[in-house]
């Protein structure tokens, strides 16, 4: 795979610069479905392929990615967990 074909790829779905695995899944059932030939009167069997081809080019970047289990990426990742951790013990935020 290269870059412009992640990037068509990215495109074709209308995801941003970040998106998660769920969204992809989510994104690829949506586009199916509208493409699908019992739902549009103007299917185009090759829209089907390139969604499909897009589809399998998101998944094996996203499988082959690999994930940092850090506490400094987890933070980074769920910034409301650092404000909890930030702001607990403050009584006017909710703290004892």
């Amino acid at each position: 795979m290269t870059y412009e074909e992640l990037r068509k790829a990215r495109e074709l779905f209308g995801l941003g610069e970040r998106a998660g695995l769920k969204e992809i899944k989510a994104r690829h059932r949506v586009l199916v479905k509208s493409h699908h030939p019992d739902r549009n009167s103007d299917h185009v069997p090759e829209r089907i392929r390139e969604i499909n081809a897009a589809y399998r080019i998101l998944t094996e970047y996203c499988g082959n990615y690999r994930f940092c289990f850090t506490q400094e990426e987890f933070l980074e990742q769920n910034p409301e967990e650092r404000l909890r951790r930030q702001f607990a013990q403050d009584p006017v935020w909710g703290g004892k």
